[in-house]
């Protein structure tokens, strides 16, 4: 939802938070030849002094910056196992006066919209659901999206006004974890290519193994906001919809009839639940324990991006039998795949310089140096990086990203979400999660849920003067 929606329910809970201040200056400024001052051009960074933009950056000169940041993410498990802490161990090897303080948010999408109204959250943070036209109110510009479009894949998804102010941590590609021997024991010999298709092997799953067909995530909540992420490219094979086209159509959730559209997408899910090929009690699903059981063959199918695939990797003895396949499903004879970056680095535009500095090499060096991306099983955000082994499932699939929104409607997405209440791709985790409660309960069919969206979807047109093509 918009920032100033948030505001104004949660204002009491601001005034009660306890929140870490922001990083503090500690040591000196960098020294003059370390600047790189006569280096900076760009003017899209003209009122930044001193600091250069991402691409201008040149990490070997600023080895004896000092500074002490903080980051605040949403990666509590990455937090728990220790691999945060090894990352910045192994930052600080080059940058040794550089203090990297982190925070790990459970509730990120909301927590970090309450403490991004504060002003008061620290140094370098992931960009939550705020209204583009409000990011340099926030965040402080890497660089021009020219510029750093030569160097970094996906780097649009936070831009306004030809600045980019947010770069990926990793990007990901859309599919469907699933269990090798699951398939293989309940006699699925090809993976499914359609919606139809992959519920007849949930149903195979279910009949000739033990494993619970297609797990679901429910209780977990920001799990269901995964579905919301095929609605693009994947489901109609046009990259222009997600952005472009979708807050213009009048009925974005009929059904076209040939097993495709936003229509089909969520129709999996509803009729798995409504056909048992769920587990028993969607109330109580465990988002740590599922990585183990479906490692162990316990789950056949989980849908979530390609970032979840090492750590189910990770969580147990047979991670060989993890395997991550394209979303069942197939336009014009073709199979789509959409790529795109996930949480989006971002730097505190209120920030003192010296902090601002540092967290800019701080974030260079995570995207380019840490390899985290890879190491998660993402897609590379590094132009010409390398990218994992596991991706060779979508060998002969068209790999496409959503194209951004067309000039002078950047906001528009943002604004229907709002305004709808609905927030596709952008944590509309209780919409999914009502799919799922009405297939069990037989309380409302899908048909009656698809109607309630479009009316939704159609009255915010109106409200906020969105033209409509019938």
């Amino acid at each position: 939802m918009k920032l100033k929606k948030v505001l104004s329910i949660c204002l009491a809970s601001v005034l009660t938070l306890s929140l870490v201040a922001c990083g503090n200056e500690t040591g000196g400024q960098s020294s003059s030849e370390d600047t790189g001052k006569s280096d900076v051009t760009a003017e899209v960074i003209a009122e930044r002094g001193d600091i250069p933009t991402y691409t201008q950056l040149d990490l070997s000169k600023y080895t004896d910056t000092a500074a002490t940041i903080k980051f605040v993410h949403h990666k509590t498990d990455r937090a728990e196992d220790g691999t945060m802490d090894k990352m910045v161990a192994e930052f600080n090897k080059e940058f040794p006066n550089i203090k990297v303080e982190m925070e790990a948010i459970t509730d990120y999408a909301e927590d970090a919209l309450l403490r991004l109204s504060t002003g008061d959250w620290g140094d370098v943070m992931f960009i939550p659901a705020v209204d583009k036209s409000d990011l340099a109110t926030y965040f402080m510009p890497f660089d021009s999206l020219d510029n750093l479009s030569k160097e970094l894949n996906f780097v649009d998804s936070w831009e306004f006004d030809g600045k980019c102010y947010g770069i990926p941590y990793m990007a990901n590609a859309q599919g469907v974890l699933y269990n090798k021997k699951v398939f293989s024991d309940a006699g699925i010999d090809k993976l499914p290519t359609t919606p139809t298709e992959f519920l007849a092997d949930l149903k195979l799953i279910k009949d000739n193994t033990d494993a619970i067909p297609l797990y679901t995530n429910y209780a977990a909540g920001w799990t269901m906001g995964a579905w919301d992420a095929y609605i693009g490219v994947v489901s109609n094979g046009d990259n222009t919809f997600m952005n472009q086209k979708f807050v213009h159509t009048a009925e974005p959730f009929k059904d076209p009839g040939d097993d495709t559209g936003i229509y089909n997408l969520y129709r999996i899910l509803f009729d798995a639940v409504a056909n048992d090929l769920i587990e028993d009690d969607y109330t109580t699903t465990d988002w740590e324990g599922c990585k183990g059981m479906l490692n162990r063959g316990e789950i056949g199918t989980m849908v979530l991006g390609s970032w979840a695939y090492a750590q189910m990797q990770e969580a147990g003895d047979t991670p060989e039998n993890v395997g991550y396949m394209p979303f069942p499903m197939t336009v014009g004879g073709k199979q789509y795949v959409a790529a795109g970056g996930d949480y989006n680095y971002c730097i505190n535009v209120n920030a003192s310089d010296n902090n601002k500095l540092a967290a800019l090499i701080f974030v260079k060096w995570m995207v380019e140096k840490s390899d985290w991306c890879y190491n998660e099983g993402g897609y590379t955000v590094v132009k010409g990086g390398k990218n994992p082994d596991m991706y060779a499932a979508f060998n002969g699939c068209e790999v496409a990203s959503d194209q951004p929104a067309k000039a002078g409607e950047e906001t528009y997405l943002n604004d229907m979400n709002a305004e709808s209440e609905l927030s596709f791709n952008a944590g509309g985790n209780d919409k999914v999660q009502r799919i799922i409660e009405a297939a069990a309960t037989g309380s409302e069919t899908l048909d009656d849920i698809y109607a309630d969206w479009t009316s939704k979807w159609n009255a915010a047109q109106e409200e906020l003067g969105i033209s409509v093509d019938q």
